[in-house]
């Protein structure tokens, strides 16, 4: 069982970065908010709400809290949270494959780190 359990926490953990993914991918379509990085924040969000790809990443996060009490209620915290930390290796490499975002040594190292400490954790599990 806890096999399954980690199989779906790692499920819940990609289906919250495609969600950040997502969203970032409605916040780009159409036209931006006016008034370009100092747009302001109503027309942010009425941007955002007019979206339908902002309205599926949300969707997307409600369906991963959801399964995530499940995770919950059969792995340890200690355990289970510091697999959400591997969704900023997956992020990462979606917005530097995909979305054309910019890659640095220094953040390709971070996530190294990122994977190494959950590999300790799990060792120790």
């Amino acid at each position: 069982m806890k096999g399954v359990a980690l199989a779906l926490a790692l499920g819940c953990v990609l289906m919250s970065s495609a969600a950040q993914v997502v969203m970032k991918l409605g916040m780009n379509a159409g036209a931006p908010p006016a008034g370009g990085a100092g747009a302001p924040v109503l027309a942010t969000y009425a941007h955002a709400l007019s979206s339908p790809l902002v309205w599926a990443g949300l969707g997307l996060y409600g369906l991963s809290a959801g399964l995530w009490i499940w995770v919950l209620s059969r792995l340890d915290v200690s355990l289970a949270y510091p697999l959400v930390s591997l969704g900023f290796v997956f992020t990462l490499a979606v917005g530097v494959q995909w979305l054309g975002e910019p890659f640095s040594w220094q953040r390709l190292a971070g996530c190294g780190l990122i994977v190494a400490g959950v590999m300790l954790l799990a060792a120790d599990a």
